[in-house]
């Protein structure tokens, strides 16, 4: 069995390119910085990790990944080796994207906080200040 599940973020917005030919299809390449579970003195607090998808699933990732979106992914591991200019065999391994959600909402990603009260607006019982001149018939409790 070769199974992937994978949550992190984009380190850089999504490579898009289209296959050659009458059936064009969409090929996408990402890198997900994954936190690791526990950290060790000297040592990177995340794996980057190289994900390829293909058709929609490219398409989804050219429409709406971009860099720092953090999502859930599941695939396989892909190994291969090519040649390089140099001509040294040099080996990758990616993870075949075959599903991808968003793991936050988009307003979590920004930091967006429109329509909810920021700390300036409310006291230390975490109740919202009313503003002075405010009348007490226009609240919708008595």
């Amino acid at each position: 069995m070769n199974k992937v599940i994978l949550m992190g973020r984009l380190t850089r917005e999504p490579e898009i390119r289209y296959s050659q030919g009458d059936n064009a299809m969409a090929i996408a390449r990402y890198t997900l910085a994954v936190n690791r579970r526990f950290k060790r003195d000297g040592e990177q607090a995340a794996d980057f990790i190289n994900c390829v998808s293909f058709g929609k699933i490219a398409e989804f990732a050219e429409k709406y990944l971009h860099q720092g979106t953090k999502i859930v992914v599941a695939g396989r591991i892909q190994t291969g080796s090519y040649t390089n200019k140099d001509n040294q065999k040099v080996y990758t391994t990616d993870v075949v994207i075959e599903e991808c959600e968003f793991a936050e909402s988009k307003s979590s990603s920004i930091g967006e906080t429109q329509g909810r009260p920021t700390p300036e607006q409310t006291n230390a019982d975490g109740f919202i200040n009313i503003p002075d001149g405010v009348e007490d018939e226009g609240l919708p409790f008595n």
